[in-house]
């Protein structure tokens, strides 16, 4: 018979054997991930993402919206229970009063287009793992677990297409509740994935289900992903899922939270100071401090705050993604409802300065936002306070044809001075902005050139021919 210890040190070099086979396994099948997401990569050459990304370049707003079973209690949004303020199962106990009673998703389309946002974002499912759609890989789902009892997902992204609007899908990479995903909690982890891959491909095989769920049944216009830190593109397989997504819609739009596979930067809440370094980009912001439904947040951005980032965010060329929180029944916080009106009023008003518009000048050529036409030849001035005087532009050297004020037309006069008759520098241009064409909020105005901008950053001159 054999002796109990060599048994016992036969079965570990086995097991050694089969971990390594499953190491082996892994790699490869990620080298040829890879590889084939290089292939699609390289297939779309840069006039056709421009194409692609065109409908995203020209939105300029879009409105987040996060909902879930965090609403029922009013908390953050999964961070409560894996930060350890409240336990896993309190948390989850929220599911019992997610009703949706109310929710109504006409009347959030009709809102969001409203607000002027030519696109939204849904949490179909945040980091806790309850999905807001009846998916097949699962049964932790508002359909089966929640008495709202119904899918609400399909309905939403249909009354966002009746209203002409993009639609966004946002989807938690990563799931503190499935059993095969190694962390739970900051403190508890279930495992380390390179001591047991089997698990973690099974939880990659549950995650890419979801995915193809979501993108099968919706056709999402795109996707934004989050929750990508834990582990490198080559873990959760980044390429495979890009390649996988485009296979079944190549139209879609990726945000950059897949490990760097995405399409476009994701900053969030922190408005940039200088442009970020993507072509395209894309800021989240709360309109309070919290993404969810906080009752107790009070902290509200008033409605000259929230144009003020998404003139920002002109200036340099990206997009807004102005978020809400709707209350667990559905209906949507009085607070946020009237921003959103507010939003929409000077949006409307102001269209053809937001929608399409490319970045603006740099800085120093004028005290407040700006922004270009995507011809260059008219220049756009959001004015952030009531002027006590005439407005100056420096460094242009075109000659100008006309300035008026966005939203009613009525034309401004102007005045150049220090302008030297034997300098090739350009003077400063005074515009007069009377009392009566000031907008409750920001004015804007619109400067029309005589060609394409041509700037110059005016560092003095010296006496040329006199």
């Amino acid at each position: 018979m054999i002796e109990e210890d060599v048994l016992i040190t036969l079965v570990s070099i086995i097991e050694c054997k089969i971990e390594r086979i499953i190491m082996m396994k892994y790699i490869f099948k990620t080298l040829i991930y890879v590889a084939l997401a290089v292939g699609v990569q390289a297939q779309e050459n840069m006039a056709e993402k421009t194409r692609r990304m065109q409908w995203f370049q020209d939105a300029k707003l879009g409105i987040f919206i996060h909902w879930g079973i965090y609403s029922v209690k009013g908390i953050d949004e999964s961070w409560s229970f894996y930060n350890n303020y409240i336990p896993y199962e309190a948390y989850m106990d929220q599911l019992k009063g997610f009703t949706a009673k109310h929710y109504d998703p006409m009347a959030w389309a009709d809102l969001i287009a409203e607000s002027g946002a030519q696109y939204a974002v849904l949490t179909t499912k945040h980091h806790d793992g309850v999905a807001l759609w009846d998916t097949d890989q699962s049964d932790l789902n508002v359909v089966k677990r929640t008495p709202a009892k119904r899918d609400l997902v399909k309905p939403f992204v249909e009354a966002l297409r009746k209203k002409g609007l993009k639609a966004g899908l946002y989807f938690s990479q990563l799931d503190w509740s499935h059993p095969d995903y190694p962390h739970h909690t900051r403190q508890v982890k279930r495992y380390a994935p390179q001591d047991d891959m089997g698990r973690w491909q099974r939880f990659l095989k549950f995650q890419k289900g979801q995915l193809k769920e979501i993108t099968k049944r919706f056709k999402p216009d795109l996707i934004w992903f989050d929750g990508d830190w834990d582990y490198e593109a080559e873990m959760w397989e980044a390429a495979a899922q890009r390649k996988m997504l485009f296979d079944i819609n190549p139209q879609v739009i990726l945000n950059s939270r897949l490990n760097g596979y995405g399409d476009y930067g994701t900053p969030e809440n922190g408005l940039p100071i200088t442009r970020p370094k993507d072509e395209y980009w894309e800021l989240c912001l709360t309109m309070n401090d919290s993404w969810g439904y906080q009752p107790n947040d009070r902290h509200y951005k008033s409605v000259h705050q929230i144009i003020g980032v998404l003139a920002e965010c002109l200036r340099m060329g990206g997009n807004l993604l102005l978020d809400i929180g709707p209350r667990a029944d559905g209906t949507i916080p009085e607070e946020q409802v009237a921003r959103l009106k507010g939003l929409g009023r000077w949006v409307h008003k102001h269209r053809e300065a937001v929608y399409g518009v490319k970045a603006g000048l740099p800085h120093g050529h004028f005290y407040g936002p700006t922004a270009l036409s995507t011809d260059s030849t008219l220049l756009y001035l959001y004015l952030p306070h009531r002027p006590n005087g005439p407005l100056a532009l420096k460094g242009i050297k075109n000659k100008i044809n006309r300035i008026w004020t966005v939203g009613n037309g009525t034309k401004l006069k102007w005045d150049v001075k220090m302008k030297a008759y034997w300098s090739s520098v350009p003077g400063v241009v005074y515009i007069d902005v009377p009392e009566s064409v000031l907008d409750e909020e920001w004015t804007v105005l619109a400067v029309l050139l005589d060609g394409k901008v041509e700037m110059q950053p005016g560092k003095g001159h010296v006496v040329e021919s006199n």
